[in-house]
């Protein structure tokens, strides 16, 4: 059987080099996907990462399976980082050239609210996964907002400029939403950034300047680190990560 990579060695691939200031949401969301995946993999296994752009996170929680990347955008083929396990093509979410139950694990880490027919994505998301396998996604809420707190509002770009730059279609998704799209309940989930971690997001993409910066992390340290130790899977938070069995 393929492990899933340890928690503490997953956390260590947080792209952003100030994991714990600046990334701190995706240091969230790594551990929310980490929470949400299964423990191992079958011998062999075949991921299929839809959307996966320059991150490699598929590969990195499960460094031992065969992952292909997938993206619609082909400028990215040139700009991937080598991975013994690891490859990439040019495709379309929502028209996979791929056969019925090709891979034993889907990823869409932050895609459905960027792909205008989801209900496509979703569909070829589960039409390609085997059964038995698991398609694993992470979205924000449908009533995420930014910034979270309405005081930071004057030093942040506005929501929409933010929105149109990360290319979202949609806010976000109600869990009924989720259910109606992959017409099942979830087998597991887990939400990410709190209420009180969410701050250091605003601040991350705020307008402030990197020493303004350090001084509101340093001043939030405290209630951020409590809150994010204390997060689990079922704590209110802005975005969420779901598995959905085949």
């Amino acid at each position: 059987m393929i492990a899933k990579r340890s928690l503490g060695a997953f956390l260590k691939r947080n792209p952003f080099d100030k994991g714990w200031t600046d990334g701190l949401f995706y240091r969230e969301k790594m551990r929310a996907i980490h929470r949400i995946a299964p423990a191992e993999l079958p011998d062999g296994a075949h991921i299929l990462e839809v959307g996966g752009g320059l991150s490699r996170l598929a590969a990195s929680l499960f460094p031992d399976a065969q992952v292909l990347t997938i993206d619609i955008d082909p400028a990215l083929a040139a700009l991937q980082l080598e991975h013994p396990n690891a490859r990439f093509m040019t495709a379309d979410a929502c028209d996979l050239p791929f056969g019925d139950g090709t891979f034993d694990l889907v990823t869409m880490f932050d895609v459905l609210e960027h792909i205008p027919d989801d209900s496509a994505a979703a569909r070829e998301a589960m039409r390609v996964t085997k059964p038995g396998g698991i398609v694993l996604i992470s979205t924000p809420d449908a009533d995420w907002h930014y910034p979270y707190y309405k005081f930071m509002g004057p030093h942040c770009p506005p929501e929409k400029m933010l929105m149109d730059e990360w290319g979202h279609v949609r806010r976000g998704y109600r869990m009924d939403q989720l259910k109606t799209l992959f017409q099942r309940e979830p087998s597991r989930t887990a939400s990410f950034i709190n209420p009180v971690t969410a701050f250091f997001h605003d601040v991350a993409f705020s307008r402030f300047g990197p020493r303004r910066k350090r001084l509101l992390y340093a001043a939030a340290a405290l209630p951020t680190a409590v809150a994010y130790a204390l997060h689990r899977p079922s704590t209110k938070g802005t975005e969420i990560a779901c598995a959905w069995p085949r």
